[in-house]
């Protein structure tokens, strides 16, 4: 027959299940924090979205653009070399410079492909086949403004990559003015990339692209370092 000390020491202590109680409720804290965290994110990333792509939706090509010191083309998209070349015709810009071309391409195929004049591509036009991506444009292109020394900018490319092509040259040109000409290949000004399949997923990948740019700057920032009072910042990005 148990003794009364026998049946008390096979029942936990009153301060053990407090201490169980705690753990639970402060797990199902941690994990209701950790919860709302990714509500909140998910909803600032779907809200981001919807508002670059009503932003690059309402991009529009400028019937009269202002006229600048020069003109960069990226390229990669439907109808950008074209438009391009019709702006340095105009005299909308002095020089033209033709960013991400492909290393086996010749400037004389680039003319032909355009329609463009033989002279106009011999004396004004300029190539760059060094860039690879939309950083490796912006590099080539802050060394082609830095040498002539240019103000003025025409920026050349799609609606969609206009963004992410503004941020990564205003990162390595500095304070050169920049003026957007985007090229349009489908009107979505009434929302139809809601539900276009094709252009939603093209918004999408850029979406994502122009964040991965946003934070790369943001971490280049703060990779920076005091050096004797001196700011130190990277002057090149990786790729």
């Amino acid at each position: 027959m148990k003794g009364p000390h026998e049946n008390s020491s096979s029942q936990p202590a009153p301060s053990d299940k407090t201490g169980v109680a705690k753990a639970r409720r402060s797990g199902f804290r941690v994990v209701g924090q950790a919860f709302l965290v990714l509500v909140v994110c998910g909803l600032a990333f779907v809200g981001g979205f919807a508002a670059f792509a009503t932003h690059v939706a309402q991009l529009t090509t400028p019937v009269e653009p202002r006229e600048a010191d020069a003109i960069i083309v990226l390229t990669g998209g439907e109808k950008r070399l074209d438009a391009a070349v019709d702006l340095l015709k105009s005299g909308k810009g002095q020089r033209l410079l033709i960013s991400g071309v492909h290393p086996s391409a010749r400037i004389v195929d680039l003319q032909r492909a355009t329609g463009g004049d033989a002279s106009l591509f011999s004396c004004c036009v300029d190539i760059d086949r060094a860039a690879l991506d939309t950083i490796g444009n912006a590099e080539e292109s802050a060394k082609w403004i830095n040498s002539h020394e240019w103000d003025r900018i025409i920026v050349v490319t799609n609606n969609y990559h206009m963004p992410r092509s503004l941020l990564e040259l205003r990162r390595y040109a500095g304070d050169v003015d920049l003026v957007p000409y985007p090229v349009v290949n489908t009107r979505l000004d009434s929302g139809e990339w809601i539900t276009n399949r094709a252009a939603l997923r093209v918004l999408f990948t850029e979406y994502a692209k122009y964040l991965v740019s946003l934070v790369r700057g943001i971490a280049s920032w703060g990779a920076a370092t005091d050096n004797g009072g001196e700011l130190v910042v990277s002057s090149r990005l990786g790729k």
